[in-house]
């Protein structure tokens, strides 16, 4: 019998790392779960001898530690599921395959676009709607705009630091460093489109998900659709941006109805269950292609389904726990 092929995961405290490792729960695969924190659920859903702890993404210590593991376990496949793991992770691509590791991970060039929203507006502009824009620095005037606008992060992810800022005095006073933009306010609904693309960048499939109810940024309630112009949004926007793997692309309805481009997510997303579910089981399918299997030449087809997340408890004696902490305190 040949040997098991092996799976490293990280961001195992997240809903994206544990949608990963439930997606490929059914291949013949060995799962190694590893996270920044002893207490991260999805590190106690596989072996003991199988969690490792890490260093946070942003540090310089990040990669050399994911080496390290991906060398003392004979890693195949490693799966990055946290935003600041995935530039490093891609920048040392050559690096982890020249060690035999195969990554589940866009180009550092699209990642590189999409964790810089200001980048990605210019590159999808005059292909997708996108919402009018503006840098928060010395160039911009505050009278230009029209109010309501939406002030976010240029960098970052989910919904922290975004304000919607309806007093032009209030406008004024931000600070104008660059590290901010401000944008249309878009008052339709939201919805996430999970893409899948291939290697050679044909995108497979498009699954648009409504957010339905939303509690501390993670959609708790939530509904697949089958929608022709999101979908065709949706592949526009990845093949514009050259992605490869998985991605969620955010979109929001103007208001004639239009959808317009918020950001790209270049990762799994959270709600990943509930596409699977669908029908389109992109972990497994993303997974199995780093490993050599190729994926369909066909689009993917999928089911309209509706989705309600609940709590679920893992029982555990301490002792396992505090033997991941003695390394993090190591």
């Amino acid at each position: 019998m040949a040997d098991r092929k092996r799976v490293l995961i990280t961001g195992m405290g997240g809903p994206a790392g544990i949608s990963v490792l439930r997606g490929i729960a059914d291949d013949p695969l060995d799962v190694y779960s590893a996270d920044i924190d002893p207490f991260a659920a999805g590190l106690y859903l596989v072996a003991p001898d199988r969690r490792v702890m890490l260093p946070r993404g942003d540090s310089p210590r990040f990669v050399p530690a994911v080496m390290e593991v991906c060398r003392r376990h004979a890693i195949d496949v490693l799966v990055p599921t946290v935003d600041s793991e995935l530039l490093p992770v891609a920048e040392a691509r050559a690096e982890f395959e020249a060690a035999g590791v195969a990554l589940v991970n866009p180009s550092a060039d699209t990642l590189r676009m999409c964790l810089d929203k200001w980048a990605l507006h210019q590159r999808c502009d005059g292909v997708v709607r996108v919402p009018a824009s503006a840098v928060l620095n010395g160039d911009f005037d505050p009278a230009s705009v029209p109010l309501p606008v939406i002030v976010k992060p240029r960098s970052g992810s989910g919904s922290r630091g975004i304000r919607l800022i309806s007093d032009r005095d209030e406008l004024a006073a931000l600070e104008r460093d660059g590290t901010q933009l401000v944008q249309e306010h878009l008052p339709g609904p939201e919805h996430s489109l999970d893409v899948l693309a291939r290697r050679d960048g044909r995108v497979l499939a498009v699954v648009p998900r409504e957010r339905l109810k939303v509690d501390s940024g993670i959609a708790v309630t939530a509904r697949v659709t089958r929608d022709e112009e999101l979908e065709h949004f949706g592949r526009t926007v990845a093949e514009r941006i050259g992605l490869v793997g998985v991605g969620n692309v955010q979109v929001k309805q103007a208001a004639g109805g239009e959808p317009a481009l918020l950001e790209v997510n270049p990762r799994f997303p959270g709600s990943m269950p509930l596409t699977i579910a669908a029908g389109v089981n992109m972990p497994a399918l993303a997974v199995r292609e780093a490993l050599g299997h190729p994926m369909p030449d066909d689009p993917i087809e999928f089911r309209p389904l509706a989705m309600v997340r609940l709590l679920e408890d893992r029982f555990l004696d301490f002792g396992e726990i505090a033997t991941l902490q003695e390394q993090v305190d190591a």
